[in-house]
């Protein structure tokens, strides 16, 4: 026991290293991410080690469970394929653009219409796509309008990690800790929609007070007039996202698995993209930029994590911080327990190490404990950096912008927004249960 949860700590602690001093590397003409192949590392000395054999990795990687994490892979990097591919075609810069406009000159109006639509995008693609999404666009048109880009970037990214815990596509988290409970996606929504939205609401009331002075400055520029060139690329990818929302509400119910209905939706989109590009003979540009952004670094990550936490089972470890955690104020501990955890291991190692721990609980208490998991993986992603990948791809973008915000600025904002808004989704969730 005590080797494989030295491996574990030993490989959290380099994969977060990894992440905050060398996220990438060059390899000739490519860049590629670091942190999936020291994940990946820990994981084959895990399996050296005897913490686990490779047969039952094997089988557990290749059964026909809810849990298998390919398919919750393919559920997740199927659907942020089709919201990229929406991305490429302008559809995002067009309504953020459209949205602004309505802003007009005041600030304060802007912001409340950055948060509300951050926060309606999200429920329906995903966070990680917001964020990648929104944050150059804010960079450019607060540059160009020679106000603070601050008060907008943390609205967005707030919003956006917030909004996420709405349906079970908005994060992989979520994903994975829904499917490990048999949590089909209409129930999901109906008990996490007003934790959301409590958390949503409480999140922008302290943003804005913390940055109400600033927002009291004129806006100097308009947005830009932008249009939608490709429309019928427009029409496939929406329809396509829309159909695929709507079988993942449905799929339980007349057998067909949500990491299905998603994968089908991408392949019609592939097929539809390759036709209208022999149609108009010219190359599928946008869906090529749509496959070069698919977060495939995922793939290793998660599979990495996903043996560490099998080989900790194996060995009993879950099971003794299940006794230790204790069966009572179940919502409340693991609520606060996995929202700190997930800044200290990263939210997808977070969920992945609590789904076995939270298995160990009576049935009257696991489900509240599992959605409180949910929430705590969701808005730990904006007490510190660490808390999601997302976080970390954020500031890195900030940079090639020339936004100042660090490590301290995050976590002081992050601490005063996070704290609040964790506090107001599980105590509607206890209300909800």
């Amino acid at each position: 026991m005590l080797s494989s949860i030295l491996i574990a700590s030993i490989t959290c602690a380099a994969t977060i290293a990894s992440v905050l001093f060398c996220p990438r590397v060059r390899l000739g003409r490519i860049s590629v991410d670091v942190y999936p192949f020291v994940a990946l590392l820990g994981a084959a000395i895990m399996v050296a080690a005897g913490c686990i054999s490779a047969g039952a990795l094997w089988e557990a990687l290749t059964a026909d469970s809810a849990i298998n994490p390919i398919k919750i892979l393919l559920l997740f990097l199927s659907m942020t394929v089709l919201s990229v591919y929406l991305d490429e075609v302008g559809f995002f810069r067009y309504l953020a653009n459209k949205a602004l406009r309505l802003a007009g000159k005041s600030q304060t109006r802007m912001f409340a219409v950055v948060y509300l639509t951050v926060s309606v995008l999200t429920v329906f693609t995903s966070n990680d796509v917001i964020v990648l999404t929104f944050t150059p666009f804010l960079c450019y048109f607060a540059k160009n309008a020679h106000i603070d880009p601050k008060p907008y970037l943390l609205a967005e990214f707030v919003a956006a990690n917030t909004m996420s815990m709405t349906l079970v596509i908005g994060n992989p988290t979520n994903i994975y800790l829904a499917t490990a409970f048999g949590i089909s996606f209409l129930d999901y929504f109906l008990v996490m929609v007003l934790p959301t939205l409590a958390a949503a609401a409480v999140a922008y009331g302290v943003l804005y007070l913390l940055f109400h002075r600033a927002l009291r400055a004129p806006v100097l520029a308009t947005p830009e007039e932008t249009r939608i060139e490709d429309k019928p690329s427009l029409i496939v990818g929406l329809t396509l996202l829309s159909l695929a929302t709507i079988a993942l509400v449905v799929g339980p119910y007349v057998g067909v698995p949500m990491w299905l209905a998603a994968v089908i939706a991408v392949g019609v989109l592939l097929v539809a993209a390759l036709i209208l590009a022999l149609v108009r003979r010219h190359p599928p540009l946008e869906l090529g930029r749509t496959l070069k952004r698919a977060p495939w670094q995922l793939v290793p990550f998660v599979l990495a994590m996903f043996t560490l936490v099998l080989a900790l089972t194996a060995q009993g470890v879950t099971d003794r911080i299940g006794e230790l955690i204790g069966t009572r104020l179940t919502v409340w501990k693991y609520g606060f327990l996995s929202f700190l955890s997930a800044n200290v291991i990263n939210n997808i190692p977070m969920s992945v190490l609590y789904a076995p721990i939270v298995a160990t609980l009576p049935e009257g208490v696991r489900l509240g404990a599992a959605y409180a998991t949910v929430i705590g993986s969701n808005l730990g992603a904006y007490l510190t950096p660490i808390g999601a990948l997302a976080g970390i791809m954020w500031l890195s973008l900030l940079k090639g912008h020339d936004v100042k915000i660090n490590y301290f600025d995050f976590l002081k904002c992050g601490a005063a927004v996070s704290l609040p808004a964790l506090g107001a989704a599980l105590a509607v969730l206890q209300l909800v249960l």
